[in-house]
């Protein structure tokens, strides 16, 4: 533990935060991208150093928070499955407790949450999920971002999951317990959300439609993604063929309120989970989305590193 460290906060799945909490990183995050657009340098990390340890590739997970430690006056140590071995030369909590004496702060993009858990609890520094197959806290707090961004408080507002009930949905469903919304969620047959995965106490924020259309009615913001996530390579065909009507389309956001927001955490793969001229319209904020990653990742580690400001 470093020095004036007296608690390690971790970021392990969105529910870790409280409501007030992240109120309080809405408005940081803003405050961090206002900073950067214009041009003004902010490095209150000089000094610290973020080791990012990757078993799943990435393009955004790793250019955002390897752009943002240095943006934030701090140094990276980037390791991948064939030079951290994480659990297997060494026990997980093994490798824990030695990257954690070198380093200020840990991200991890694994497999399965109970790795990342093992890492957290030998740890020194905190420890950021960068996904797991169970969750994806940051993905959805740059989501939430964005929509407040665009449309203000997300809190009563409905939003509409069409897709898989992966670690995207699950990590929706804790938002929507923690901060007031509703989650509509609609999936093919055998591909359901696991209300005990994402473990929220309030089930009365979710509702589910066998029909996507009917899940996209009078929402404020539709959200989908791949038919096929990372390590479930080996069903692509069959998924293929169950997800056929799961395609967010442009009847699916006329459903939707007029000002309804389209997001994916990408990469997206037109005409299958979206259409192309709804992921490319005028609804869509994917990119600003995906920019809001950096800034996102930015306030966050330095609320786990430094609290609160001011």
């Amino acid at each position: 533990m470093k020095p004036g460290m007296s608690l390690i906060k971790h970021y392990l799945q969105f529910k870790d935060f409280r409501a007030e909490e992240y109120a309080y990183l809405f408005e940081r995050i803003g405050i961090v991208k206002k900073r950067f657009k214009n041009y003004e340098k902010y490095t209150p990390l000089v000094d610290r150093t973020l080791a990012m340890i990757f078993e799943k590739a990435s393009t955004r997970t790793r250019v955002s928070f390897e752009a943002g430690m240095y943006q934030m006056g701090g140094s990276v140590v980037h390791l991948t499955t064939g030079d951290s071995h994480l659990g297997r030369a060494e026990p997980v909590e093994d490798t824990a407790k030695v990257i954690s004496r070198m380093v200020d702060i840990v991200m991890i993009r694994t497999y399965e949450q109970s790795k990342l858990e093992g890492f957290a609890a030998s740890s020194r520094v905190p420890v950021i999920n960068g996904l797991t197959n169970e969750y994806h806290p940051c993905q959805i707090l740059a989501d939430i971002f964005t929509y407040i961004e665009h449309r203000g408080s997300i809190q009563g507002k409905v939003v509409a999951w069409v897709g898989d009930g992966n670690n995207m949905a699950n990590t929706w469903l804790q938002a929507a317990d923690i901060l007031g919304f509703t989650l509509h969620v609609s999936t093919p047959t055998g591909y359901e959300i696991d209300p005990l995965v994402a473990g929220v106490s309030n089930t009365g924020c979710v509702k589910i439609f066998r029909h996507p259309l009917d899940a996209c009615r009078g929402a404020h913001l539709v959200t989908t993604d791949v038919w096929t996530s990372m390590g479930y390579e080996a069903q692509n065909a069959e998924r293929k063929v169950a997800f056929n009507d799961w395609c967010v389309d442009t009847a699916m956001m006329a459903a939707a309120q007029p000002d309804a927001l389209f997001m994916h955490c990408l990469p997206a793969h037109r005409g299958e989970e979206v259409a192309a001229d709804v992921i490319d319209g005028p609804q869509s904020v994917v990119w600003d989305e995906a920019e809001n990653r950096l800034h996102a990742q930015k306030a966050l580690m330095e609320y786990l590193l430094l609290g609160r400001i001011g």
